[in-house]
C-alpha cells in the first residue's frame, strides 16, 4: 500500500528548518546548517540504495533518522562545531536493528509542554482536528503523556480555549481512563477576570497547573512576579491546591516590556513560596544569542535563570524546574548551544528539575526532537572543561518524563501499565506497522509569515 505523505521521500525525518512557535521571529539557517540538509539528503538517496528500499521507506525508517542525524554530525564537525554530537555508531544508517536499538522506544516520554490549535488557529487544513492530533502525538512519536499549554491572548482570540482543550483530554481519557493529556489553566494575572476566572480552571476543569507570561499585557506591559498582582496568583494557586506555575521566560515578543520576559524574578518568588512549583517554560532562552558557559553578569538567557536562582540561594533540585520547549527544537542545529543549555541546566539547576517539552504542534510531530534528544552528547572536551554530566541512558530518561512526573504527581508505573493496553497503544500497534509521518512543520517559517500572523490577532504573538 502507497504511502499518502511524501511518497517520493523528500522530507527528512528530523526537521531542521527555521520554524518558530510564533512566538519570536523565525531564524533562517546558517550556511552550515542548509549544508547539513542537503548532504543529509544524499546520505539519504545513498543509503537508500544500499538497503535497496524507496526513499520513503527509507526515511520513515529508524535508519532514515540515524542517517540525518549522522549527517548533521559531519556538516558540523567540519566546521568546527564539536561541543556537542549525536552519539551513534555509523552503521545506524544501513543496520535498521542496530538504528532500533540506538533510536527506538524506551523512556516514558511526559511532554510538558504540547498545543493543539482551536478555532482561531493557523489557518491550516486540519490543525484543529483532534485525530490528526492524536496520531502526529501518540502515533508517529513515542510521547506517553502531554501537557496541553497556552498562549497570551484576550478570551476572544484564543487559540485553544479551555473547553476545546478538555474536549481533546477527554478524547482520550475516556478511552479506558489512561489519562494521556492533562491541561493547564490559563491565567495572566494583568488581564480583567483571570484572577477571578482561576476559581472555576481549578474546580471545573481540573487544571494541572497554570500558564502564565510575564511579558504579556492588555497594553503591551507585563508584569515581574514579585508585583502585587503576581503575587496574588500566586497565593490563590496555594490556596485552590494546584501548585505548578508554568511561565514563559525567554523567547522574548519584542521590545515591549522585554525586561518582563528575563528570568530575573523567579529566584525571588522560588524562594518566597518554596511550596510552589516554578516551571520556567523555554528555560530563559533567547533565539538568535549563542549560549556559552555560565556568566553569572550576562543578564540575559538561561544564564540569567541560572543566577536569579542562585543568587537568591534556592536550592539546586527544588522547587525551579527548567523547561525545554522550542529551546531544544532551536539548539537541535546548534551542538554548541545545546551542549552548555543541557550542561549548564543539568549542573546548575540541578539533574532531577530539567524537563523535556516539544512545544508541538507547532513543529509537527516531536519525535524528531525525541530521537535527537535520545542521541545527543556532551563533547568530553565540554565535560572536562565546565563539570558538565555526561548524558547517561539514566540521565536522559529522567529528563524525558521521570522529572515531570514529581511536580506533576505522577505514578509512571501505573500510567504505563494503563496505556500498554488503552486503544491509542493498540491503534499505535497496528499504524506503526505501516507508519505514515507527514514531517512537516506548521509554526511560522518566514518573517513575513510572522507579521502576518501578528497582524492578524491584532498584535498579540501568535
Amino acid at each position: 500500500m502507497a504511502r499518502k505523505n511524501d511518497p517520493e521521500g523528500k522530507r527528512l525525518p528530523i526537521k531542521m528548518d527555521s520554524t518558530s512557535n510564533g512566538e519570536f521571529v523565525p531564524v533562517p539557517l546558517d550556511k552550515v546548517q542548509r549544508g547539513a540538509n542537503r548532504l543529509a539528503q544524499t546520505w539519504a538517496t545513498d543509503n537508500a540504495k544500499r538497503l535497496s528500499v524507496s526513499r520513503r521507506d527509507f526515511m520513515v525508517s529508524a535508519c532514515g533518522a540515524a542517517s540525518t542525524l549522522l549527517a548533521f554530525n559531519a556538516a558540523n564537525a567540519a566546521a568546527g562545531r564539536t561541543g556537542g554530537f549525536f552519539e551513534l555508531s555509523q552503521t545506524a544508517a544501513v543496520d535498521p536493528e542496530m538504528a532500533v536499538e540506538q533510536l527506538g522506544d524506551r523512556e516514558f516520554v511526559f511532554d510538558v509542554q504540547g498545543h493543539f490549535v482551536g478555532e482561531h488557529g493557523l489557518g491550516r487544513v486540519g490543525l484543529g482536528d483532534s485525530d490528526k492530533f492524536i496520531k502526529d502525538i501518540f502515533l508517529d512519536s513515542d510521547t506517553d503523556m502531554m501537557v496541553l499549554s497556552f498562549i497570551p491572548s484576550r478570551r476572544e482570540k484564543e487559540l485553544l480555549s479551555i473547553q476545546e482543550a478538555d474536549a481533546t483530554r477527554r478524547i482520550i481519557d475516556e478511552m479506558e481512563g489512561t489519562k494521556r493529556l492533562l491541561i493547564h489553566g490559563r491565567v495572566n494575572p494583568n488581564q480583567d477576570g483571570d484572577l477571578e476566572g482561576m476559581d472555576e480552571l481549578a474546580e471545573e476543569w481540573g487544571v494541572s497547573a497554570w500558564k502564565c507570561y510575564t511579558q504579556w499585557g492588555p497594553n503591551k506591559r507585563g508584569f515581574f512576579l514579585y508585583d502585587d498582582i503576581a503575587l496574588e496568583m500566586i497565593e490563590k494557586a496555594r490556596a485552590l491546591g494546584v501548585r505548578n506555575i508554568c511561565i514563559h521566560k525567554g523567547l522574548p515578543f519584542g521590545r515591549d516590556s522585554y525586561e518582563h520576559s528575563l528570568a530575573t524574578d523567579i529566584g525571588v518568588v522560588a524562594k518566597m513560596f518554596p511550596d510552589v512549583n516554578f516551571l520556567v517554560y523555554h528555560s530563559g532562552f533567547i533565539s538568535g544569542q549563542a549560549e556559552g558557559p555560565y556568566d553569572p553578569g550576562r543578564g540575559e538567557g538561561v544564564d540569567e535563570l541560572i543566577r536569579s536562582v542562585e543568587e537568591n540561594d534556592v536550592p539546586r533540585n527544588s522547587n525551579v524546574y527548567a523547561e525545554l520547549g522550542s529551546t531544544w527544537r532551536f539548539v537541535m542545529r546548534d551542538p554548541d548551544s545545546a551542549a552548555h543549555i543541557i550542561g549548564k541546566l543539568v549542573k546548575h539547576i540541578g539533574e532531577n528539575n530539567v524537563l523535556y517539552g516539544s512545544d508541538c504542534i507547532w513543529y509537527g510531530s516531536p519525535q524528531d526532537q525525541i530521537q535527537a534528544f535520545r542521541s545527543f552528547q556532551i563533547s568530553d572536551e565540554l565535560q572536562e572543561k565546565h563539570g558538565y554530566a555526561k548524558l547517561t541512558p539514566q540521565l536522559r530518561a529522567q529528563i524525558f518524563g521521570l522529572n515531570a512526573a514529581r511536580p506533576y504527581d505522577i505514578d509512571v508505573a501505573e500510567v504505563l501499565k494503563r496505556a500498554r493496553k488503552d486503544p491509542v497503544e493498540r491503534r499505535k500497534e497496528t499504524y506503526r506497522e505501516r507508519p505514515d509521518p507527514h514531517f512537516q512543520t506548521f509554526g511560522p517559517k518566514t518573517r513575513r509569515e510572522f507579521l502576518a500572523r501578528l497582524k492578524a490577532r491584532g498584535g498579540t504573538p501568535i
